[in-house]
């Protein structure tokens, strides 16, 4: 039989009492399954700060109390999460000094950074994976205090092969898939870590921010799993965020691209990635609901490779402000050949991913995360490229989308969807800097004044969906 991987994140890890629900969608499956888990919310946010504060105060014994200060902390919650969920105090003692072990290493990391007075980037991503290390033990050992056969897999054991690349790293399937396979086998509940591989040295590589969700789908690939369960605390994928638009619609279906492109451009369902090493294997990617036990297993929203234009062609609209744009001026720029390259290649060079790329004759916009964009100016500033006149950034911009198979077809009514959306901004008075349709088969995006982000989504699903 086939294994699900099943996937908790830090939205299922907030606090003590949400071990119990994990238990209880764990005991619901009533098989074998593969658990990969995040850090509790919050640890991971906290041991970048700690990271950055110890670097920049090494040597002094404020910064290393502050270190100091922070792992115990970390016991202490801990040491409460163990009380709320294991009965006796012989368990609770075990529990407590195994986890020791780990936060020990990690106090021994941070009072290196004191040493030397830097963060090597092997160091770093180190450091970041204590968050799932933690949760992966805590929940293996509580799993076993309530009579539920599991163990620990660490991806340094399974043999979950990464690229190499610190920070943003890629799973090498070729090297782990058989390893992986091996390890994974067994009729019991078996635990990974996420967020996080081992390059072939052994060092730890992590996924990217929110890479827990690809760690779990690279996973799902090497075993050949009959799915890849999400758990969440929301009803899977809606036609827009609640939080912005009222009645927002749920969606039962999206193919793997949908998924992609509504992840891309803001949905916080699941990191970008995930469907990556799926989308070839035909493996499910099943989004459900931990505060819903009534639902079962049944999923709000089912990923595969299904592609099928719906009716109403549009099945969501999603945003981002996590965007900003790095313009290069120049009565010339779009016709001198070059130019994109040498940008592209510097800011490659210097681990800087571009979302998107705009041209025309007189302007080079290319679209950027927000916290990358000053870093990105200044390397192209230093560049002096010939044909530049002007860099300029612009982090005043939010990011509207419209995603569905179909956007770049014509409508029912004749109307191109792209064309729509844009219309449909425009006249609630949104301020729109810019608008790309034709580079994804099932998206297209436009560029709106930060302030107007909002009105854009509202006016935008109020066209496709009425409400």
């Amino acid at each position: 039989m086939k294994k699900i991987v099943v996937k908790f994140g830090g939205s299922n890890l907030r606090q003590p009492q949400d071990i119990d629900r994990i238990i209880n969608v764990i005991q619901t499956y009533q098989r074998p399954l593969v658990l990969v888990v995040s850090a509790f919310y919050g640890i991971t946010n906290a041991l970048i700060t700690c990271v950055q504060n110890a670097k920049e105060g090494a040597g002094t014994k404020a910064a290393l109390l502050e270190s100091q200060s922070y792992t115990h902390q970390l016991r202490q919650m801990k040491r409460q999460i163990i009380e709320a969920n294991v009965a006796t105090a012989a368990d609770r003692d075990r529990i407590e000094k195994a986890l020791a072990v780990r936060i020990d290493q990690l106090d021994r990391y941070l009072t290196g950074i004191h040493c030397i007075g830097d963060v090597p980037t092997f160091v770093n991503d180190a450091i970041l994976s204590y968050g799932e290390r933690l949760s992966s033990l805590l929940l293996t050992e509580v799993l076993l205090t309530h009579g539920i056969q599991a163990r620990e897999a660490l991806p340094e054991d399974i043999g979950l092969i990464t690229d190499g690349v610190f920070g943003n790293a890629a799973c090498d399937f070729e090297a782990s898939t058989a390893s992986v396979a091996r390890a994974l086998d067994g009729d019991e509940i078996i635990i990974v870590p996420g967020f996080y591989g081992v390059d072939k040295e052994g060092k730890a590589t992590l996924f990217g921010r929110g890479g827990s969700d690809y760690s779990a789908a690279s996973i799902a690939c090497c075993i050949g799993a009959e799915s890849l369960d999400v758990w969440k605390d929301v009803d899977g994928f809606l036609s827009a965020d609640p939080g912005s638009v009222s009645a927002p619609r749920s969606i039962s279906q999206l193919n793997y691209l949908e998924a992609a492109e509504l992840s891309y451009f803001g949905a916080k369902i699941l990191h970008p990635r995930t469907v990556e090493p799926l989308f070839n294997q035909d493996i499910p990617i099943r989004i459900l609901n931990i505060t819903k036990p009534e639902r079962g297993l049944q999923a709000y929203t089912v990923i595969n490779a299904q592609r099928k234009v719906t009716k109403d062609v549009v099945k969501s609209v999603t945003s981002t402000e996590d965007v900003a744009i790095l313009k290069l001026h120049g009565p010339g720029v779009g016709f001198k050949a070059g130019i994109l390259a040498q940008v592209t290649n510097a800011l490659d060079r210097h681990g800087i991913n571009i979302k998107s790329v705009l041209t025309a004759q007189t302007a080079i916009n290319i679209l950027l995360a927000r916290d990358h964009l000053d870093a990105a100016y200044a390397i192209v500033a230093e560049h002096h490229l010939a044909g530049v006149v002007e860099v300029s950034r612009n982090t005043e911009v939010a990011i509207v989308a419209v995603v569905g198979d179909g956007v770049l077809e014509a409508s029912d009514i004749g109307s191109a969807i792209a064309s729509r959306a844009l219309s449909a901004a425009i006249a609630s008075g949104v301020r729109v800097c810019l608008a790309a349709a034709g580079a994804s088969e099932v998206a297209a995006y436009m560029l709106v004044h930060q302030d107007d982000r909002k009105l854009a989504l509202q006016a935008v699903h109020t066209e496709f969906f009425g409400v």
